[in-house]
């Protein structure tokens, strides 16, 4: 078995990868980097019940994988540069030969596949440490489960302007409803529900349409989208709200294990 480990900034996925199949897969939290792959390592071991002959190699990558300057316990432990692993995990978790990978995490990394050839192409501060930075600046919470559920019973028409809020007319086929101006219509009686709906969607509105921007470059319509933040229901409709309102034919795809795409991916790329 091969383990791929990606050490985040407060987040660790471990995946096991066996025969081109997931074998398991879990997360563990801690602010230290290397505590945390090495607990991530020991919970999987005692999880699976391994030997650690059972193990082939471990490949890490991640923001905290240059902490770790030594083979884990013994075992042979090979770096993934970051990029690679997001675009080899995105692309094996949708099959698709030529895609489009949003990793949302603390900020954002796009990075396109082209049948196994991977590039990154740039990405964005805006990401999950946004939402928690805003959502704890003026709805008091830094949880983002918190935030969603407040969100449920939000009214964006009191923090976002639209365009059918500014102009009669049809600007060049633009639905009424798309943003105009994140938080540019301020209610004066807006409650923290309005506001974390109006996070939210700032945040995905943001990183959707640097995805659709990529996508369009490169001549593709299938964007996946991996990371923590992937499968947060809220955050997936503002995605596909923007494939309704006609601002892009691009396809968003929220494969399952998303979580650990990035993980998968540098088990996968640590054979070649």
């Amino acid at each position: 078995m091969i383990l791929g480990i990606d050490i985040g900034g407060s987040t660790t996925d471990i995946v096991g990868f066996k025969d081109n199949g997931i074998e398991g897969y879990l997360n563990v939290e801690a602010s230290d980097p290397l505590t945390s792959a090495s607990g991530a390592l020991g919970k999987f071991i005692n999880y699976k019940d391994l030997d650690i002959g059972d193990i082939e190699h471990i490949a890490i990558t991640g923001v905290g994988s240059s902490y770790v300057k030594k083979d884990l316990f013994q075992i042979e432990t090979r770096r993934v540069k970051e990029f690679q692993a997001i675009g080899a995990g995105g692309a094996y978790l949708t099959s698709l030969d030529r895609v489009i990978i949003v990793s949302m995490g603390t900020g954002t990394a796009i990075v396109y596949n082209d049948r196994g050839d991977i590039t990154h192409l740039g990405g964005t501060g805006v990401g999950g440490g946004t939402l928690v930075g805003l959502g704890d600046a003026i709805c008091g919470t830094d949880n983002y489960r918190r935030l969603v559920e407040l969100a449920e019973d939000g009214d964006l028409s009191r923090v976002d302007l639209s365009v059918g809020d500014i102009t009669l007319e049809n600007i060049n086929g633009l639905n009424e409803e798309i943003t105009a101006s994140n938080f540019g219509n301020l209610d004066s009686e807006a409650a923290p529900e309005d506001y974390a709906l109006g996070i939210i969607n700032l945040v995905y509105q943001t990183v959707g349409m640097l995805a659709v921007f990529a996508a369009r470059i490169q001549g593709i319509n299938d964007v996946v989208v991996t990371g923590k933040l992937a499968q947060m229901t809220a955050g997936q409709k503002v995605f596909k709200r923007l494939k309704k309102t006609k601002l892009s034919p691009v396809d968003f795809h929220f494969p399952d294990l998303a979580e650990y795409s990035t993980a998968i991916g540098a088990a996968i790329s640590s054979q070649k």
